[in-house]
């Protein structure tokens, strides 16, 4: 694992997210379960450890400077991305991380059992069929869909102020003429990634709702 570690180091540096020995070794674990259970359950289509420290891991804490609040939901988590990584550097802010796929959840059950993370919980359900007790002030979602899908599907989840965080590649520009709230587009770099990558900050979804 030292090219995994150094390709973190390094990358952590580029983003200025301070690491302590703790943090980094939880990533480390983390990667190791991914490898491990991906050969069974394919969580994912990267198969080496050194891309999956750059494409999951780092691409993930891109989002953290601008997460808000302490009730954040991380909605199509798959193997928990960007949700774990970031609960690991935000130990105040309570996690939930959804996915309808089952087995995808069944694995991130076990990471946060073996990572020993207490501010992450897990939910097997479709967005639109979440059953939640408390609003949430970020919901963050690696784009795969439409924005405006996005924003239909997750509108109920966020308290007034609440903001969603899309993560994007390229900049989505025909999507974003369709969207009836404020937003902000972000470009973010992923060290070692060359591929372009933003994300769209969106505001004021909950008073339109």
């Amino acid at each position: 694992m030292d090219n995994c570690r150094k390709i973190l180091q390094q990358g952590l540096q580029e983003l200025n997210i301070r690491a302590d020995e703790p943090q980094l070794e939880l990533l480390l674990a983390f990667i190791k379960l991914l490898e491990k259970w991906n050969k069974a359950y394919n969580l994912t289509a990267v198969r080496h450890r050194e891309d999956m420290a750059r494409l999951h891991i780092l691409d993930s804490l891109t989002v953290l400077p601008f997460i808000q609040g302490k009730q954040v939901a991380d909605i199509g988590t798959g193997a928990g991305l960007p949700g774990i990584p970031l609960a690991i550097f935000s130990p105040d802010v309570e996690f939930t991380l959804v996915d309808s796929n089952a087995k995808k959840t069944r694995f991130v059950q076990q990471a946060i059992l073996e990572l020993k993370l207490k501010n992450v919980n897990v939910m097997h359900s479709r967005v639109e069929n979440m059953k939640i007790d408390a609003l949430f002030s970020t919901v963050i979602m690696r784009a795969f869909a439409n924005l405006q899908d996005i924003m239909c599907l997750t509108r109920h989840l966020l308290d007034k102020q609440g903001i969603l965080l899309a993560m994007k590649g390229q900049k989505p520009d025909q999507e974003l003429t369709n969207i009836d709230a404020q937003y902000l587009i972000i470009p973010v770099n992923v060290p070692g990634v060359e591929a372009e990558r933003c994300l769209i900050q969106i505001e004021g979804m909950a008073e339109n709702g």
